[in-house]
């Protein structure tokens, strides 16, 4: 049947790896968005780091993590790597604004 063979297509250490994956990118953008805040970033500066935070963190996952072959570890590819999520999008803006020094 078809849900046998699905069923059969999940691995459960893979679906671990993606789980701490998603850990790595929340704690990437909480850290980045604490560093935009300490700095006092305003409009396009804060999310220039957010873009910078989504580069290297994705490079540095693409290069050490998945060895140059993404599409390989995670289901979308090089697309899911860079996808930053709706969630660590709002956790960045959040983080930012907790930690935003007043002038």
């Amino acid at each position: 049947t078809t849900t046998d063979n699905a069923a059969q297509l999940i691995f459960a250490p893979n679906v671990l790896h993606n789980q701490a994956l998603t850990s790595v990118k929340f704690l990437s953008f909480c850290f980045a968005g604490a560093v935009a805040g300490i700095l006092g970033l305003e409009n396009w500066l804060g999310f220039a780091l957010f873009i910078a935070s989504i580069v290297s963190t994705s490079f540095i996952i693409y290069a050490i993590n998945c060895r140059g072959k993404p599409a390989k570890y995670l289901p979308g590819g090089l697309g899911e790597l860079v996808n930053p999520g709706q969630d660590n999008i709002f956790t960045f803006i959040l983080v930012w604004t907790l930690f935003y020094v007043y002038d």
